[in-house]
């Protein structure tokens, strides 16, 4: 699993804009749907030989005043708890005030690694704020202006340097590991245990039960899986339920070891803005997803109830509309074990390759059927395209003016190629990349 940093800070201080100056280098690839990203918290940075995940703990809107202090206290906690470095933002221009010793101190208690750093420090004679923050007691103190990249670069230096080395552990590729996630009291604890047959995970009606990912082998049908739980919430220390969309760190870990997401949906409630920002997540780092949607004997139903639910959660989680949907009961094991069939056809199709032959064909049959748009008084042309990988289905099409494609028509070859050559359900990436018709077909 890949290090986790985390950005505190109370709010205004500027941990949004230190967090996209140090993600910006990262380009994202091209999605299959627009807005992926938005309203995104994490990013995955590679940094030189170094990777890991950056958390932005921002986005709090405190009711009141009076709460400020409570919702700082327990943003810092979160990320003491899930972190491995933390990066402690301050505002120079505001000063050191009471809550940043505050959160130091809560801070020092922890056998976390952190580096404190006074943000808005627009250069060299701004420099002297900085003296005054020496007063929480420690011995370093980086001093950066996030929004104009000053000391950034040697902040990221010491980071780098702070990191502990990626945990790649040793890959089975025999066994086809499973993430269970959702929000909490969803269920995910009592889908594992119905499938395993015993009670391997603690089930609680309390949100929150399941303290940390927990890993269980099955073998099914002559196949093996590693089953991963993942806490909906962490309940350490007190953390408040309206925390809740942070919990998705966990999440995020667990997200990162696996080959297929289950993502559960409670049914009572829909897919709320969590499971929204849960199936962004997914789609980003390209992981295999089958939706469930749990309690499903809880639900009044007729002959229309299941299309309905689906067409719902088909709109509120566009990006994963290639996840096929299961409706099950882990209270009475109804389709349960369906699960592990729609696991395996998705399995099949995210590490399956095609010949570069029948890529082509496909790719001349789709541009003849509806033509690339012009460039002025030039044609745009895809001269050939090949699969560069799998986990997931990547290809790379090769084109005179690749940035002139727009993305409905990358959206409409996507869909060709889900169509024709049997990637229905699982994510597909597509490259464009610049090349002249010497080296084509």
């Amino acid at each position: 699993m890949k290090p986790v940093v985390a950005i505190v800070g109370r709010p205004n201080v500027g941990k949004s804009t230190l967090f996209n100056r140090i993600a910006r280098r990262k380009r994202a690839i091209v999605e299959d749907h627009p807005g992926v990203t938005r309203d995104r918290n994490y990013a995955d940075i590679e940094w030189g030989d170094t990777s890991f995940s950056l958390i932005d703990t921002g986005g709090f809107e405190p009711i009141s005043r009076e709460r400020i202090f409570m919702q700082m206290k327990e943003q810092c906690q979160l990320a003491i708890e899930e972190a491995d470095l933390i990066l402690f933002l301050m505002d120079g221009k505001d000063g050191l005030i009471p809550s940043d010793k505050e959160i130091t101190s809560i801070l020092r208690r922890e056998a976390k690694p952190v580096l404190y750093v006074v943000n808005k420090i627009d250069g060299p004679r701004h420099e002297e704020k900085v003296f005054e923050f020496y007063g929480i007691g420690v011995e370093t103190i980086f001093s950066i202006s996030a929004l104009h990249n000053y000391g950034v670069d040697d902040l990221i230096a010491e980071m780098l340097k702070e990191l502990p080395p990626t945990d790649e552990g040793e890959v089975d590729e025999a066994v086809t590991r499973i993430a269970v996630v959702g929000r909490p009291n969803v269920g995910k604890s009592s889908l594992i245990n119905r499938i395993l047959g015993y009670n391997r995970v603690i089930v609680n009606e309390n949100p929150g039960t399941t303290r940390d990912a927990i890993d269980t082998f099955i073998e099914v049908g002559g196949r093996r899986y590693l089953l991963i739980d993942t806490a909906g919430i962490r309940r350490k220390r007190k953390i408040s339920l309206r925390l809740e969309k942070y919990s998705i760190v966990e999440a995020l870990k667990s997200i990162d070891r696996c080959d297929v997401v289950l993502l559960l949906i409670d049914p009572r409630e829909g897919a709320t803005e969590q499971d929204t920002k849960i199936a962004g997540f997914i789609q980003e780092k390209g992981k295999g997803c089958v939706i469930v949607v749990n309690k499903w004997d809880l639900i009044e139903k007729d002959s229309h109830t299941a299309k309905e639910y689906t067409l719902h959660i088909r709109k509120e989680l566009k990006f994963l509309n290639y996840a096929p949907i299961l409706f099950i009961s882990s209270l009475t094991g109804k389709r349960v074990m369906d699960t592990i069939g729609l696991v395996d056809q998705v399995l099949e199709e995210y590490g399956k390759r095609v010949s570069t032959s029948h890529l082509n064909d496909l790719i001349e049959q789709s541009t003849t059927k509806f033509s690339l748009p012009r460039y002025g008084t030039k044609r745009v042309k895809i001269y050939y395209g090949t699969q560069a990988s799998i986990k997931p289905p990547t290809f790379v099409l090769f084109a005179n003016y690749p940035r002139r494609i727009h993305v409905t028509y990358q959206r409409y070859l996507i869909n060709q190629i889900r169509q024709s050559l049997g990637f229905k359900k699982t994510p597909v990436r597509l490259l464009l990349r610049k090349r002249g018709p010497s080296r084509g077909r």
